[in-house]
């Protein structure tokens, strides 16, 4: 018997602790595609499908798969030949959802070409795998659509925040804050070259300082996002108490520095930096370039024994415009 995995009724599936993968596979699994065709969907082996199908089950997200009854060996076996008809119904469903590889390929080949208007009415109240596919489309209107299906869920706004590229369609996506609270949804709009300044003042500007330092520092968004978040973090970074200031300079080990020229610390988060003992190099350097580093801290980096052991670091601390 051909498993073809369906969705357990009566879960919650967003509150299941899914990993991307296993979500995108939970929004192929609809009851009607056996293991082979979701397989070819994810581009993945039979035997990974099976397994990816039995971990969905053990989390409770689909239902297990019901073994074949045993055959009775005193009943008498009718022959029995599958209907030609039925068959080749079957195997030209399957091919044809090997063949749609992806749900991108899925919209530019079917749904692509048809009007706008009939796009939007359908992405509305479609269902997978169309309403995964419709998640491609580049109009906002259907963006709009999706968000509003009913069966709508992270899955779908995690493509729509990696591959949209309209600024109405994404502040859509930025208008659902059930969305928006989704770590899948955080990190495919920080890799998205079109993520609108204001939703990233949104939902970045009340985040820890540090957060905001690995966005704008991060190899895997694209340097509008960075700057965008390095612009945040400056504008963050004297509202913030003194604590978080000198937590992200310690943390950092000074890194932060070079994104915060022409900024200040307060005389608490002096205090802070001044009372421990340090033992790096990078961070006494990355002070030591920093021109608006406090007298204070000059002072107290210069009695550091690490400082006195090093002359290069000595001398680039007295050269200091704070230096006394």
């Amino acid at each position: 018997m051909t498993w073809k995995p369906s969705p357990r009724a009566g879960v919650d599936h967003l509150a299941l602790p899914l990993d991307p993968r296993q979500g995108y596979l939970l929004s192929l699994v609809d009851g009607t595609l056996d293991v082979a065709a979701l397989a070819a969907l994810m581009n993945l082996g039979q035997d990974q499908m099976t397994e990816m199908l039995i971990e969905l089950a053990a989390l409770g997200a689909v239902a297990p798969q019901v073994p074949p009854p045993e055959p009775d060996p005193t009943a008498v076996q009718e022959p029995w030949q599958e209907d030609p008809a039925e068959q080749e119904t079957e195997e030209t469903v399957s091919l044809a959802v090997a063949k749609a590889a992806t749900h991108r390929q899925l919209f530019e080949h079917h749904l692509h070409a048809r009007p706008q208007e009939q796009r939007v009415a359908q992405a509305a109240v479609a269902v997978e795998p169309d309403l995964s596919a419709f998640c491609f489309d580049p109009t906002a209107e259907v963006i709009r659509a999706v968000l509003e299906n009913p069966r709508v869920g992270g899955i779908h706004a995690r493509l729509i925040a990696a591959h949209h590229r309209t600024v109405a369609g994404l502040e859509a996506l930025g208008g659902r804050t059930a969305f928006t609270n989704d770590g899948g949804v955080r990190r495919a709009l920080l890799q998205n070259p079109l993520l609108p300044t204001g939703l990233y003042r949104r939902l970045w500007s009340t985040r820890r300082l540090l957060e905001q330092f690995l966005v704008a520092t991060s190899r895997d968004s694209p340097e509008q996002v960075r700057a965008m978040a390095r612009d945040v973090l400056r504008a963050s970074f004297n509202q913030r108490a003194g604590e978080e200031r000198a937590e992200l300079i310690l943390t950092t080990e000074g890194r932060c520095l070079a994104s915060l020229v022409g900024l200040t610390i307060d005389s608490h988060a002096t205090a802070i930096l001044c009372r421990r003992t340090y033992t790096s190099t990078l961070f006494i350097q990355n002070i030591a370039r920093w021109s608006a580093a406090p007298p204070q801290l000059i002072a107290h980096l210069r009695r550091q024994d690490l400082v006195k052991r090093n002359p290069v670091l000595r001398q680039m601390l007295e050269r200091h415009p704070n230096a006394s």
